[in-house]
Formats: C-alpha cells, sequence, structure tokens
C-alpha cells in the first residue's frame, strides 16, 4: 500500500467517524451549558466546573476533526491489521455475540428488563432523601453555645475555660479557642451570651479505631452537658457562610415576624415545643428576644426641683461615674486610644453601690444618686434584630442522623399542623439551608427540561430524524438507572451535586449511544447497497445479520468510548482528604449510569433499531436510510 492509498483510508475513516464524534461532544457541551444557571452559593461551587469542562471540550472537538487525523497519518505505519487479529477484541467478541444473539431472539423480554429496572429506580428515586449540598467536611468543628441573655462577664469567662478544659480531654482534639461574645468589629454582633470555639482536630490516623468526626461531636456533646448553657454544633466556613447568606447561624432557622417583641417570644415558644419531637432536629433553641436585664435609672422630677439639680446635672453624673469621661488619647503606633476616667469597679458593681454615687447640690452638700432617682433592673431585650423593616426573632436547629429535605418538610407540616392561630401581622418564614434547597430545586427545574430539550434539538439537526433523535435520546433514562442505584447503594442524599452529575451523565450518555447509531446506520447502507431496497429483496433475517454486524464488528471503538469515561471518574472514589465530599456526589451518577447506559447501548439500542426497520419495512416497503455522516 502506498501513501496515497493510506491517506485515502485514513480520509475515509475521518469522513464516516468524524462528524458524529464531533457532534457527541458538542451535545456533551451543551448538555453543560445550563449550569451557568445556577446562582447563590450552587453557582459560585460549580461554575468553575462548568467553564472548565467548555473549553476543554470545545477544543476537544476541534482536535477530534483537525488535529487527530493528521497524527493517525503520521503514527499508523506497516501494515494494517484487521479487527479480529486484536486478541482483546476477539474476547469481547465472543462474550458480546452470543449475548447479542440472544437479546435480538428474545427481544420482548430484553425491553421488558430494562422497564423493569427503571420501574425499579423510580421508587428508589423518590425513596432518597434530600439537601442543600453535600457536607464539606472542613477537618474543624465550631461549637457554638448559648447561655442565658443576661449572664454575667464573668460566668461567661468561667464558662468558656470550662468548656475549653473538657474538649481538650478528648485525645482527638488538637487545639482549641474560644471566645465569648463580640470580636473587635462591627460586623459581628454577637451578644456576651454567645459563645464561639473552634476546635481543630488531630489527622484521622491518629484518631481511636472506629471513631468518626459525628462520633467525635457525639462525644463532645455529652460531655458538655452544662445547665444553662444550649449547645450548638457546626463548622467554621458554613457557619459564616450561612449567616452572610441567610442571617441564620445554624443549618435551618424558623423566623418569626411581627411587632412586639414579646408576642415574637410567645410565638417562638410555640415553634419550639413543636418542632421538638421532630426526628433529625438537634441543638433546637430559640434566639433570645427577651430575658436581657437593663440597669434603669429613672430621675424623679419633683426631688431634682428641691434640690435644684437639672436632668443633665444627674446625667452628667451617672455617664462619667458609669460609662467614663474622656480625658485624652494616647497614640500608639498609627492606633489612637481614648483616656477615659470613671469610678472603680468596687464603687459600680452592685446596685446599692450605685444608689450611694454622690451628687454636688448648690443648697444641701452632697446627696446620694437614691435621693433624686430611681435605681433598679429591668427586663428588656438582649437584641433588638430586624429583616424587612419588622422586628424579628428566630428558632434555630441543626439536622444530623437524617436528610434535610425529609426533616424540614416533617417539620412543617407539624407546624402547619399546630400553630393555626398566630396572632394578625405575624407569620413564619423558613430560612437557612432549606432557603437555598427551595431555590436551587427551582432552578433545576428548569435546567434539567432544558438539558434533555437541548440534546434532542442537536441529535435532530444532526440527523435530521425525529426517530433517530428520540432512538438516542431514551439513552438517558436507563442512564438514570445507573445513577440511581449506586447513589442510593452509597447512602447520599440528593443534592446539587447529585444534580450537576446527572446532567455530565446525560451528555456521556448520549454520546456513546451516538457512536452505536452511526455503525447501525452504516450496516443498514451496506444491507441496501448489497441487495437493494425494497421488502421483495430484504427479509427480517437480513435485517438482524446486519443489525448484528454494526453492533459487534465495531465493539472496540464503543467500548474505549466508555471505558475512557470509566477510567477518569474511577478514581474519584479513592480520593481523600478537604473536598472529596461534594466530587464523590457528582462522579457516582456518571459512573452508575455509563454502565448501565453502555449496556442499554449495546444490547438493547440493536434490539430496538432493529424492530424499527423491521417496522418501516412493513410499512414503507423500504428502508429509511440516513445520513449520519452529516
Amino acid at each position: 500500500m502506498n501513501k496515497e492509498q493510506r491517506l485515502n483510508i485514513i480520509e475515509k475513516a475521518a469522513n464516516q467517524v468524524g462528524p458524529s464524534v464531533f457532534w457527541s461532544t458538542i451535545i456533551v457541551i451543551t448538555s453543560f451549558l445550563p449550569v451557568f444557571l445556577l446562582s447563590g452559593q450552587e453557582g459560585r461551587l460549580f461554575s468553575p466546573l462548568a467553564w472548565t469542562k467548555t473549553f476543554i471540550l470545545i477544543v476537544d472537538a476541534l482536535v477530534a476533526i483537525t488535529l487527530t487525523p493528521v497524527l493517525i497519518s503520521f503514527f499508523i505505519k506497516g501494515k494494517l491489521k484487521p479487527e479480529s487479529s486484536n486478541p482483546l477484541n476477539r474476547g469481547l467478541e465472543r462474550v458480546y455475540g452470543p449475548l447479542l444473539r440472544t437479546c435480538l431472539k428474545w427481544r420482548k423480554t430484553t425491553i421488558g428488563l430494562n422497564i423493569l429496572a427503571l420501574a425499579i429506580s423510580i421508587p428508589m428515586l423518590l425513596r432518597m432523601g434530600t439537601e442543600f449540598m453535600p457536607p464539606l467536611d472542613e477537618s474543624s468543628i465550631l461549637f457554638m453555645p448559648i447561655t442565658l441573655p443576661d449572664i454575667s462577664n464573668a460566668e461567661a469567662k468561667r464558662i468558656l475555660q470550662v468548656q475549653d478544659k473538657i474538649i481538650m480531654s478528648v485525645p482527638e482534639v488538637a487545639q482549641v479557642l474560644g471566645k465569648a461574645g463580640r470580636a473587635s468589629t462591627a460586623t459581628d454582633n454577637s451578644p456576651i451570651s454567645m459563645i464561639e470555639t473552634i476546635i481543630l482536630l488531630k489527622p484521622e490516623s491518629e484518631w481511636r479505631a472506629g471513631l468518626t468526626k459525628a462520633g467525635i461531636i457525639q462525644e463532645l456533646d455529652g460531655k458538655l452537658q452544662i445547665p444553662g448553657v444550649i449547645n450548638g454544633w457546626t463548622q467554621p466556613i458554613i457557619n459564616r457562610i450561612n449567616m452572610l447568606a441567610t442571617g441564620i447561624r445554624t443549618d435551618v432557622g424558623v423566623k418569626v415576624y411581627g411587632q412586639q417583641l414579646d408576642t415574637i417570644a410567645a410565638v417562638s415558644e410555640k415553634v419550639r415545643a413543636a418542632l421538638g419531637n421532630v426526628p433529625g432536629v438537634n441543638d433546637l433553641y430559640i434566639e433570645p428576644v427577651t430575658g436581657g436585664r437593663y440597669l434603669e435609672i429613672d430621675t424623679r422630677r419633683e426631688d431634682l426641683g428641691r434640690y435644684g439639680l437639672s436632668i443633665n446635672d444627674v446625667n452628667a453624673i451617672v455617664e462619667s461615674a458609669l460609662g467614663g469621661t474622656p480625658i485624652g488619647n494616647t497614640i500608639e503606633g498609627r492606633q489612637r486610644f481614648s483616656i477615659n476616667v470613671r469610678l472603680a469597679q468596687e464603687y459600680r458593681n452592685s446596685l446599692d453601690r450605685i444608689r450611694r454615687i454622690p451628687i454636688a447640690t448648690g443648697t444641701a452638700g452632697t446627696i446620694p444618686l437614691s435621693a433624686v432617682a430611681n435605681v433598679q433592673f429591668v427586663d428588656g431585650p438582649p437584641m433588638i434584630t430586624s429583616e424587612n423593616a419588622q422586628l424579628r426573632g428566630a428558632v434555630l436547629f441543626n439536622v444530623r442522623d437524617r436528610d434535610l429535605g425529609s426533616t424540614v418538610q416533617e417539620a412543617i407540616q407539624k407546624l402547619n399542623s399546630t400553630l393555626t392561630d398566630l396572632p394578625n401581622g405575624y407569620r413564619l418564614e423558613w430560612s437557612g439551608q432549606w432557603e437555598n434547597q427551595v431555590r436551587a430545586n427551582q432552578t433545576l427545574k428548569i435546567i434539567i427540561p432544558l438539558v434533555l430539550i437541548i440534546i434532542f434539538l442537536i441529535l435532530y439537526f444532526s440527523f435530521g430524524s425525529f426517530k433517530e433523535a428520540l432512538l438516542n435520546l431514551i439513552t438517558i433514562p436507563f442512564a438514570l438507572v445507573g445513577g440511581v442505584f449506586i447513589v442510593y447503594f452509597y447512602g447520599i442524599n440528593l443534592s446539587v451535586a447529585v444534580a450537576v452529575g446527572f446532567i455530565a451523565l446525560f451528555g456521556l450518555a448520549v454520546e456513546t449511544a451516538m457512536v452505536m447509531v452511526v455503525y447501525l446506520n452504516e450496516a443498514m447502507s451496506d444491507l441496501v447497497r448489497q441487495k437493494g431496497n425494497s421488502r421483495e429483496t430484504i427479509s427480517k433475517a437480513d435485517i438482524r445479520e446486519y443489525v448484528f454486524r454494526g453492533a459487534v464488528k465495531r465493539l472496540r471503538p464503543k467500548i474505549m468510548t466508555v471505558s475512557v469515561s470509566l477510567f477518569g471518574l474511577i478514581p474519584v472514589l479513592w480520593a481523600t482528604g478537604v473536598g472529596t465530599d461534594v466530587m464523590l456526589p457528582i462522579v457516582l451518577p456518571m459512573i452508575g449510569g455509563v454502565f448501565t447506559s453502555s449496556i442499554h447501548i449495546l444490547l438493547v439500542t440493536p434490539v430496538i433499531f432493529e424492530m424499527t426497520k423491521e417496522y418501516e419495512l412493513k410499512k414503507h416497503g423500504k428502508l429509511d436510510i440516513y445520513d449520519v455522516k452529516h
């Protein structure tokens, strides 16, 4: 064979499979484009994946039809060997050939088994738990207990020290750092009653045998049962994201809106009581809107007149004695600090001492503060929170040992049946991760049908036939079977990550199906070329034989298409470290779906294709031959 003959063969082969490879790659690209419609946290997380995959596949599509044929002309030299000379290919054909003939013989049984598998997967899909995003293991724990609103600074400090000592007694804890109240920033409005403790864990190799992070949290929670303290467990990064995005520091929160803090507190108590027995609800507590203690100094105007004092005179004394009077500034580098003067701690640490604060008068000498004012502690809100120009309280809880979706759904039903008499002007709103999940689900309801429509349109324009496009598209439900099975048995909840994995799977499944349909149509073209296109010259046996040839004789490229996808995905199953929690739900549907879609494409697609061609021959008297080279 001379060079010109070799190049002609390469050109013919490239013309045959190049367009189908190009269009199948375009399908994978366009099927993933709707991921760009995701917004919020999920959009920020998956948009880099979408951009990377899109640009890689665009280059791949161009390389497949330009550079690859050139490289083939350089590297394929010497004698061209037939397919049968490859021992792996011969072994695959020995297994696949008899199996395919059995499926072609028992066509209804083959299709029935596939439909049965699909029917089994639907209840499994509906029984899966749901969540917004798979929890990312940050390799650390954030402990956020809440104490009584009127706790003193000294008591908060004591509780913090006791908790840190107990936490460090657990062998898996490497370091612990806690703070009470607000940091030196205007963006952290935490009251003194809220404690935040970051717990850094040792590497998992140093943990006790069989212990998990959930087990460590459970052990710590059991040891940290302190009266007057409600425990809360989360992780540092997700806690900040939740607080910034929704204003809720736990997984889920029920916001209570209204006009009066006392009524909001009463409604919040009813919500907490209703949610207390819902399975999966943990760390349940009410964000306090009452219970704060305020020092009230109420001046008596008639006594002020008796001593010749004004309200401003009393306020000035109280401000300087308790709050401090600025007398100057000190400079340390680029920082300035105010110098204040006030009474020493021992002269203002009780109501009796505050009542004895001296006030100088013009006529009666020095009198105590109690002579002109009532000094007492009164109840009030520890912190006032508002949203959308309304006062807001919240009932907060985390979800553990159960999926977030079913937990909140049961909680919603419980509240709807229990709280039927909310006061006028008061309403409830679910927030936290549930708010994100509802938004993401609404977006996915648009994205997934859009993906299927895009794939179908590309298939239709590629084949120029509604029937051929539908033949490729029915691969998707059967790809869904494997994805559902593997996700179900891995115990992973449905989330945005799983949905992105299924979206990527749809494109992969159709890509492999297009390669099969190209070779089946090529076999039909060979049949028409050999025997003509008429029911008088073509029999059902002829159709079956050529369908068998189209499926079996080009088995290797189909297996290679599937294998490349699996070889790139399976290593993720053994990946460890931070981030694998999100990677696994994306990859699992693709791995399981590629297996079942491959079985469907190799065994069921030829069966359906044969039945379609027999119907065409019976109805029209000839076969429809499609120019799959496009």
